[in-house]
């Protein structure tokens, strides 16, 4: 019967390998090496560190199975079950009627049931409700359960913003300390340590003497062969340092610190359990790393990990809240007003920050959450206001004050940036899975910390001669939307000056001018690190260090802006009389502007890589100030989405998750099959019945035997083998944990003891061990469709609903289970991809 139940689960599980690792020492632990699998082939970040055994986030989030805390159900929901108890001649056990520890949990890399989680709390809440109507004490403690959300987004808006101030502040510090050094104090960056000083000029703003090189502290002079190379080797090694401590850290302490977070977040806000990646370990180190590799030079930015760095502070908060600490439906409304706040603080941009998790993170968003959301995005940004962390008196991050405006003639340009942004994002997720994938599959992928030290070295050898590269990616875009004045001494402001100044000048705004050498020298050191950072950018995110693409991103697209507007510029001042500059661009007049350009060009290539549309451009209008310029920014981030999903609809983080195989079913994915749930079904029409209990009629001992034969998360509760009319539905986890807990406490259950999961108490003989009820914790209404149903509903219904799984009927006769993994391994296989990559459920 054991080896016919193995093979049922092999053909129902698809050899699942997830599954099987799931029930190893180490997904019960959170041990780190019980997660390495050596037969895996994919390029999962969970999954493929390997030498980490430490354990010190298995308290962070859903306690292990051993451990106590746990939720147990309301009060309401035991009364109701102590009210079908009964009372027969034998004290029955229920699990319900006592807290059972673990009861109602879920099993680490394992879907949460959010129709259960909701029910739970409504319970919760109108047993609040209930009682404040009978003392003040009581009403006292309604208000104060009311008000508690509010507390803790308060407290999360607090923590990200006072976190994101101070690395900002420590990262300017140590990408400034590979160049030099402050004399009047170390702790001081190159833009602090002149602030004070009286010997600054114009044309060498950034010049001091409190400030030296490198070269010039160790060979007495800033000029000559020997100082270039002194300053060249400390730029390197510092850069090495940095990326080497950054690595070694998160390998060393929290593997779970490493990439992005956002395609994991998204994972996690859809009702996956990831037990210790939003844990205080976690927080730290990839506080601590992110800095660091921010400061080696890395192509990569900070924005997306700072999302990873919030979530992790809601989720450690949520434990001083036992509403949130004891529901992972509600747990998960706070994480997705955490995702804002992380925006809220990595651009200065709270209205967009609501809008990025609205529309790119959040899989369950109702309209509390938007409104705590806003609270919380408002209170980081105020702190990191309060912090002034960029030292100018203002929250954005690029502040820009173009003075001319942008005409209708300039959107066929825009568009061109919109396209050259889609073909960048389609072509830059191609090669970084392309990348990732084959990092799995070679050497590389075993030596994560010789891939970051080599691609850090490769990175800082050609960065620095060019002066582009070798500035951090948000002071290079910030030169790029600068808008030339007189005194500016920037290369791109290398123009030509007009004989008469006076007259070529309108109010505040410059004239188009010819480029001198200066700027001919910019361009042609821009369309280098144009390339360079296209082809370093595809190796660099993935590695096993913190790594945003956002700032990334936007460079890229900045950086073709410029160089377009520029062109745009000399086109219009040297063929005035043409067509399509005649009537708006007149002699003398600030025609084009090649600062917009640029930020309409990274507001595309940003697009083209994620695909976000509308909180894209809220972000881009909030980071500059540019308010006046939605429309160029709307016309490019939508030309680019359409662009790149003519080559493929999903963005970087939709393909990161797909290839770490996590079970996400895609809100904005259509299915388009004319399957039904018969084909999708497991098990299949030529496989065994279902592995099913009966509602009587079963002992302990043959439940026990079920249980351990088989690997699956559930089993329906039938009337009776014959007849298959289903009762309920029962969790794996809550069967064996409520079958243990009744043979520790409760004498007289043995194997042989009746399993009964009825109503009433059917009749027992005289010698007859005591049985075991556990109707309380069967769910009596399980989700079912029929057999007929068009898989494009039952679609529709997993993803609303957020089930773990639905029970397939025929007239009441149950036929078969659809699970979430089911269905994504049929929407791979309606796509030519290999099924097997769905690696969890």
């Amino acid at each position: 019967m054991s080896h016919f139940l193995l093979r049922l689960y092999r053909k129902y599980a698809g050899g699942d390998r997830a599954f099987q690792r799931m029930e190893t020492p180490g997904y019960r632990t959170g041990s780190f090496d019980g997660l390495h699998h050596p037969s895996d082939d994919d390029d999962d970040d969970l999954v493929d560190i390997a030498g980490a055994t430490l354990d010190f986030s298995s308290t962070d989030d859903v306690p292990p199975l051993s451990s106590g805390g746990y939720e147990e159900y309301s009060s309401s929901s035991s009364s109701r079950a102590a009210g079908m108890n009964g009372n027969g001649p034998t004290k029955l056990v229920d699990p319900l009627e006592d807290p059972v520890p673990g009861l109602g949990t879920y099993e680490d890399f394992n879907t949460i049931d959010w129709v259960r989680e909701k029910s739970k709390d409504r319970d919760r809440h109108r047993e609040i409700t209930k009682k404040s109507r009978q003392s003040t004490v009581a009403l006292l403690r309604s208000v104060s359960d009311a008000f508690s959300g509010w507390l803790l987004m308060l407290l999360v808006g607090l923590m990200s913003g006072a976190l994101a101030g101070g690395i900002d502040i420590a990262a300017h510090w140590l990408t400034d300390m590979k160049d030099g050094v402050c004399l009047i104090g170390f702790w001081f960056n190159h833009e602090h340590c002149c602030w004070t000083s009286n010997e600054t000029t114009f044309q060498e703003r950034d010049r001091c003497p409190q400030w030296q090189s490198w070269g010039e502290l160790i060979t007495g002079t800033s000029e000559g062969a020997f100082a270039y190379i002194v300053s060249y080797l400390m730029y390197i090694f510092w850069a090495l340092l940095f990326s080497f401590l950054a690595v070694t850290l998160v390998r060393a302490f929290a593997p779970y610190a490493c990439g992005s977070g956002i395609p994991e977040i998204k994972t996690i806000l859809s009702g996956f359990i990831i037990r210790g990646y939003l844990g205080k370990w976690t927080l730290i180190i990839k506080t601590i790393t992110l800095v660091l590799a921010v400061s080696s030079g890395l192509s990569l930015g900070k924005e997306g990990p700072l999302v990873h760095v919030a979530c992790c502070c809601a989720n450690i908060l949520c434990h001083l809240f036992t509403k949130y600490r004891k529901n992972e439906a509600k747990r998960r409304e706070v994480l997705s007003a955490a995702a804002a706040v992380g925006v809220s603080v990595a651009f200065g941009a709270p209205i967009g920050g609501v809008l990025f998790s609205l529309e790119e993170v959040s899989y369950y968003f109702p309209l509390k959450t938007l409104w705590r959301s806003f609270f919380a995005a408002l209170v980081a940004a105020f702190t990191l206001r309060s912090i002034n962390p960029f030292g100018n008196s203002r929250l954005v991050l690029f502040y820009v004050e173009f003075h001319a405006p942008w005409h209708l003639v300039e959107l066929a340009p825009f568009i061109l940036l919109g396209i050259f942004g889609g073909l960048w994002g389609a072509l830059f997720i191609k090669a970084n899975i392309a990348w990732c994938r084959r990092r799995k599959s070679t050497r590389l992928g075993h030596y994560p910390v010789m891939e970051v030290l080599v691609v850090a070295a490769f990175t800082a050898l050609l960065a620095y001669p060019n002066s582009y590269t070798r500035m951090s990616g948000a002071e290079l875009i910030s030169e790029l939307f600068n808008d030339c004045s007189l005194l500016d001494s920037s290369q791109l402001c290398g123009y030509k000056q007009p004989a008469n100044i006076s007259e070529t000048s309108v109010g505040n705004s410059l004239a188009d001018r010819p480029a001198g050498p200066g700027l001919y020298t910019a361009l042609w050191q821009l369309a280098l690190a144009l390339i360079f950072k296209m082809m370093i950018t595809v190796i660099t995110f993935g590695m096993k260090v913190p790594s945003g693409l956002f700032i990334p991103s936007m460079a890229v697209g900045a950086i073709a802006g410029r160089l377009l507007g520029v062109g745009m510029e000399q086109l219009a001042y040297y063929n005035r009389d043409w067509v399509i500059f005649k009537g708006w661009c007149s002699p003398g007049a600030d025609c084009i502007t090649p600062g917009l350009y640029a930020m309409v060009g990274a507001a595309a290539c940003l697009g083209g890589v994620t695909r976000m549309t509308v909180s894209l451009v809220v972000i881009m209008f909030e980071l500059t100030g540019g308010l006046e310029y939605i429309v160029p920014l709307m016309a490019a981030t939508m030309t680019s989405k359409w662009v790149a999903d003519a080559f493929g609809r999903e963005g970087i983080y939709e393909a990161h998750i797909r290839l770490n195989g996590y079970p996400f079913l895609e809100p904005k994915e259509e299915f388009e099959h004319s399957s039904l749930a018969v084909d999708v079904m497991r098990p299949r029409r030529s496989d065994p019945a279902l592995a099913v209990l009966t509602q009587e009629g079963m002992t302990v001992g043959e439940v026990e035997t079920l249980v351990e034969s088989t690997h699956y998360s559930g089993f329906p509760v039938v009337v009776s083998q014959e007849s298959q009319r289903l009762v309920g539905f029962v969790l794996r986890r809550d069967l064996l944990i409520s079958i243990d807990n009744a043979r520790k406490r409760q004498e007289g259950v043995v194997s042989a003891s009746q399993v009964i999961f009825t109503e009433h108490t059917p009749a027992q003989a005289p010698d007859a061990p005591t049985p075991l009820r556990l109707r309380g914790i069967m769910d009596l209404s399980p989700f079912t469709v029929t057999d007929h149903t068009p898989m494009d509903i039952t679609v529709d219904i997993f993803r609303k609903l957020g089930l773990r799984q639905c029970l397939v009927t025929h007239n009441g006769r149950l036929l078969g289970i659809i699970t979430k993994k089911d269905i994504l391994k049929h929407m791979a296989q309606m796509a030519n991809r290999d099924p097997d990559s769905i690696l969890f459920n």
